[in-house]
């Protein structure tokens, strides 16, 4: 039965990837990468607490560190990085200056340093915890995403049709990728990055720094996070889908489900075996749990307006979402009666 779903997945996404292509003319290069949905105004009061960040800039990236219990969003127009202790209770926001307004965030390790890029600088920025100190390293074109594995960081650069391997604050190696890296995500010690122009899912080892496989992965995948399982998990966002990949030895897709309303942030709670996605066109977030096929949909919570990106705390379990048409940062514990969900 496994081996029938994997078979049907891979086909029905094969069509309809080639299907866009067609559509998009794919004769003149790639079609355009995909946005997130354009979020109405709510129509719910958002669940938890919404805190409105100083200077009301475009809040999108947003992390949780379970070791110093800090939360990280950064915003745009003031470009900034605020820290927050104490979400749900006295909250306290401290702004950090950045060279350049940061786009996504991940967590090097529990503890940091916080990994971001300046796009318009070329910039991968690491921030450490708690102090707020900042380093840059200059590396390729319009680094979008960073993501850190094998005592190395590994960088997209979109621009470029890169992946910069950032060692020992320098440059040690400059890989090829697939058309407008975008989302980078690791899995162990697969790297996994996804190619928002050429549709695409590529891997490689951080150790040898091999590409290790490339596969399909939809109609138009933005965003990626790797799971202590093996696998990586990866919006859609024009094929309201989540899509489900074996990492290695060569990345497969297993299975996918559908989400519809332009799914766009991904977040993993690998403790609870969790995956929260934001639905841009309903400002929504979903909890699933994680399977050995498809995620399973549990609940849906109301959001702040434009919930582009989402993450989660494994030593709480609290939900942050940014909302980047007010500059908000919402945050929920979905333990709490009021976080009931909805459908």
């Amino acid at each position: 039965m496994r081996g029938v779903l994997q078979a049907c997945a891979a086909t029905a996404i094969a069509t309809l990837a080639a299907t866009s292509l067609l559509a998009c003319g794919s004769e003149e290069g790639f079609p355009p990468p995909m946005e997130p949905g354009v979020a109405p105004k709510p129509t719910s009061k958002p669940v938890g607490t919404v805190l409105d960040l100083p200077g009301g800039g475009e809040a999108e990236g947003v992390i949780a560190d379970p070791s110093t219990g800090l939360a990280a969003v950064g915003t745009r127009d003031p470009d900034a990085l605020y820290l927050v202790r104490d979400p749900l209770g006295q909250a306290t926001i401290r702004r950090v200056a950045i060279p350049e307004s940061p786009r996504h965030m991940q967590l090097a390790a529990p503890g940091g340093p916080i990994l971001t890029t300046a796009e318009r600088t070329d910039d991968l920025i690491e921030v450490s915890l708690p102090d707020g100190k900042v380093s840059s390293v200059r590396v390729g074109d319009f680094p979008h995403d960073a993501t850190a594995t094998a005592g190395k960081v590994f960088v997209g650069d979109e621009g470029g049709d890169t992946i910069s391997v950032v060692s020992g604050g320098t440059v040690e190696a400059t890989l090829s990728a697939p058309e407008q890296p975008g989302g980078i995500a690791a899995s162990g010690a697969i790297v996994g990055v996804i190619a928002v122009a050429e549709r695409v899912l590529a891997t490689y080892d951080a150790v040898s720094l091999e590409r290790t496989g490339q596969v399909g992965a939809g109609v138009g995948p933005t965003h990626i996070v790797g799971g202590n399982d093996g696998r990586f998990y990866v919006t859609d966002t024009e094929g309201d889908a989540i899509l489900v990949f074996e990492a290695g030895p060569e990345p497969s897709l297993l299975d996918r489900t559908n989400l519809p309303g332009r799914p766009y942030g991904i977040a993993i709670d690998n403790r609870r075996g969790r995956l929260w996605v934001t639905q841009t066109d309903r400002n929504r977030v979903v909890e699933y749990e994680v399977t050995d096929l498809a995620p399973k949909r549990l609940r849906t919570f109301p959001t702040v307006q434009q919930p582009n990106t989402v993450a989660v705390d494994p030593r709480s379990g609290y939900v942050y979402v940014a909302g980047r048409a007010k500059g908000e940062l919402q945050v929920f514990d979905p333990k709490t009666p009021d976080a009931s969900g909805g459908g």
